[in-house]
């Protein structure tokens, strides 16, 4: 007997791969509409109207939000109130950005007389280049799509998806083009995980060497535990002489010794150490610690911290560290 979910399965597979393969078309047609759509903006001192109806007016509110948390000053206008007195949020020449998938959206339509009074340049992204609203447009960005994603043909699935992925690209485009940096981005997220994940670096919580075992590569496996039980962070950093990182024993390591030695007491806590381990640099960010933390087939939990031109030993970061940094901040 055929499993009926096996077709639900089946049809939402299908529903995304139509919406991947919608927005790698839209991708392709990207031309020098785009490069006017931004100097377009970057032309203005003022701020990006967004607006749109229903499921386009979802996107619009998106893109206006992506828009303010990359350095473009945006808002969000709903059509049907702009002729209500929400035209007065406009400063004149302030450019406007309509997202409307068949392109005859009678609100837009009628908010053009009105623009064109407030010296508004318009953007488009359209589903249909050849509509009325395309034909009365400063620049249009070409959202078309072949089909919507579910079985029908009816719902705004893939439409939806490339109207949204043009709103990100004109946004990137724009991150770039005013040099926007992840500092930046920092400074207009104080608060939260993000926040604290861009502003703060691994020299912020990191365990110096005074705070974690350091173990020397003839070191006996039995002064390895004592270190590591002296300064339980999980870890031991193997250094040289000069204090250089030459490899790392986890509590893993130990285990795994102990499971495969007959005679742990010969051994040397250069037999048991991974050679040429991860390592990260005081000065990286806290969220590039993580991804290389958990961006990786096995992840791992604790990392050495280095100088990044010697190679000397600075310490331990573990993830621990780095979820206790992203704690909120008692009031």
């Amino acid at each position: 007997m055929t499993n009926p979910k096996a077709g639900w399965l089946a049809a939402a597979r299908a529903a995304m791969e139509i919406e991947s393969a919608a927005v790698l078309s839209a991708s392709t047609r990207l031309n020098d509409k785009l490069l006017e759509a931004v100097d377009l903006i970057l032309a203005g001192s003022g701020k990006v109207v967004v607006t749109g109806v229903g499921k386009s007016g979802a996107i619009g509110k998106k893109v206006a939000s992506t828009l303010v948390s990359t350095g473009t000053k945006a808002v969000f206008l709903h059509p049907g109130e702009a002729a209500h007195g929400d035209l007065g949020i406009y400063s004149q020449g302030d450019p406007t950005l309509m997202i409307s998938n068949s392109g005859t959206t009678s609100e837009l339509m009628l908010l053009l007389g009105p623009l064109r009074d407030l010296e508004s340049q318009t953007i488009g992204i359209l589903g249909n280049a050849a509509s009325p609203l395309a034909g009365k447009l400063d620049v249009v960005l070409d959202a078309t799509v072949d089909r919507e994603a579910d079985p029908h043909n009816l719902v705004p699935t893939a439409s939806s998806i490339v109207a949204l992925s043009l709103g990100h690209a004109l946004a990137v485009a724009l991150m770039t083009a005013r040099e926007f940096t992840a500092e930046d981005y920092a400074g207009f997220h104080p608060g939260g995980q993000l926040g604290r994940s861009l502003r703060m670096s691994v020299q912020d919580v990191l365990h110096g060497c005074d705070e974690i075992a350091l173990v020397k590569p003839n070191d006996s496996l039995k002064q390895v535990v004592i270190a590591m039980t002296s300064y339980p962070l999980g870890a031991a950093c193997v250094v040289d002489e000069t204090g250089c990182l030459q490899g790392l024993i986890t509590d893993g390591d130990l285990r795994r010794a102990l499971r495969d030695c007959e005679d742990i007491r010969t051994l040397a806590a250069k037999e048991v150490m991974t050679a040429n381990p991860v390592t990260i640099h005081p000065d990286a960010r806290l969220v590039e610690a993580l991804r290389l933390m958990e961006d990786r087939p096995s992840q791992i939990q604790v990392v050495p911290v280095i100088e990044l031109d010697t190679a000397h030993c600075l310490g331990l970061v573990r993830l621990h560290d780095i979820c206790q940094a992203w704690l909120p901040r008692p009031a």
